[in-house]
């Protein structure tokens, strides 16, 4: 989908009679509006889900496991500067789309396979989900409350990174293409993301053999670091210097002994005392709501933040002056709004040109486009070939 933002022509290969997994992720869905295209009125309406994630597109179904679905997939390979292929390892070779496959079709093809732990190794076959790397690859164990059993990230986030790597890995690729007229087959995958998405954690154990434990919202190697609660709500504090801290104790809870302390006087006796010094800021902040703390602490210099749900995320007042949100016009669905695409270039966002597709939206449209008739194309649709 980022390719897509920056103006690349995606198009998305989809099974014929379901499509992507995520159109049955639901609820919750979009409603159908009545005048929606009558050859749709055979599929559920569009899930939330599907629809976050698939801007842009186009999308055709094929049955590539049969020859003439197999061919349609060799020319879209010889017209295309990158595939993108989420199959577990050796699973496109067998089908006849493997990376040699395709070099030798297009050799100019950046090919980018994106599997749950790698092509090589002995678990490249398996399946990758994201909740199961987040547990296999240490993000659970570091993630929920010390006294509670570990947690899962609230989004996909393992899958997020992943992505987000394989964006790079392939407009770097496109760079290298260009520069030496030769292909590339990129490797990426959840498992190895999340290793490096444990950043410091990972240090930690590497450098110094340090085990990482669960701290809920709190830093471990940084204090205050953390949400608390207030009378009504909660905040986010990070105090991460000694001068945020100087601040936090003196001009927002007036305080000024916390910072004689010899508990409390620099960040290492800080971590060490970390209860106490959680308890005295705790019974502080829960004397007021939250907005009196907000007021406080606006403009002082202290890194601070409300907790706040996804209706006030979407309310906040930086979201709404940065036009984060986008509507757009969807055939089945009517207006919906979408996060939009977050970079700007130049100051301008780029645009979402296309609604998330709906299944095989575009597959007479593509198949034209690569030299079928209108004969061919009945044909295809007649035996299910597409």
């Amino acid at each position: 989908m980022l390719l897509a933002d920056l103006g690349a022509d995606v198009i998305k290969i989809e099974e014929l009679s379901r499509g992507d997994d995520t159109r049955s992720w639901s609820p919750p869905s979009s409603p159908v509006i009545k005048d929606a295209p009558k050859e749709t009125s055979h599929l559920p309406p569009e899930s939330a889900y599907f629809l976050a994630v698939n801007r842009n597109k186009r999308s055709i179904t094929v049955d590539f496991k049969r020859a003439e679905g197999l061919e349609i997939l060799h020319k879209l390979v010889k017209s295309s500067d990158v595939l993108v292929e989420n199959f577990v390892s050796g699973k496109l070779a067998s089908l006849g789309l493997g990376w040699e496959d395709c070099q030798k079709i297009n050799p100019r093809l950046v090919y980018a396979s994106i599997t749950g732990y790698g092509q090589t190794g002995p678990y490249r076959e398996a399946a990758g989900y994201d909740v199961i790397i987040e547990a296999e690859a240490g993000l659970m164990h570091i993630t929920g409350e010390p006294d509670r059993a570990p947690s899962k990230v609230g989004v996909a986030v393992t899958d997020i990174m992943t992505g987000l790597y394989a964006h790079g890995a392939i407009m770097a690729g496109l760079r290298s293409v260009n520069q030496t007229g030769q292909g590339v087959w990129i490797d990426c995958n959840l498992f190895e993301t999340q290793l490096a998405g444990l950043a410091n954690i990972a240090s930690n154990y590497l450098i110094a053999g340090q085990e990482a434990t669960r701290h809920g919202t709190a830093h471990p190697s940084i204090v205050p670091y953390q949400v608390f609660p207030c009378k009504d709500g909660f905040l986010m504090i990070g105090a991460g210097n000694e001068k945020q801290f100087r601040l936090l104790a003196i001009t927002i809870l007036q305080k000024p002994e916390l910072v004689d302390d010899v508990r409390f006087s620099t960040n290492t006796a800080r971590v060490a005392n970390r209860e106490a010094l959680i308890d005295i800021i705790s019974t502080v902040l829960k004397r007021h709501e939250r907005g009196h703390w907000i007021e406080r602490l606006s403009g002082v210099g202290i890194p601070f933040g409300p907790i706040n749900n996804i209706g006030q995320t979407f309310a906040h007042p930086q979201a709404i002056a940065r036009e984060s949100t986008v509507e757009i016009d969807h055939p089945r669905a009517g207006k919906i709004r979408m996060v939009a695409p977050p970079v700007t270039y130049n100051g301008k966002r780029m645009p979402v040109r296309r609604a998330p597709p709906w299944l095989s939206q575009h597959t007479t449209e593509i198949l034209q486009e690569l030299g079928y008739s209108k004969n061919e194309i009945a044909r295809l649709r007649a035996s299910k070939v597409v």
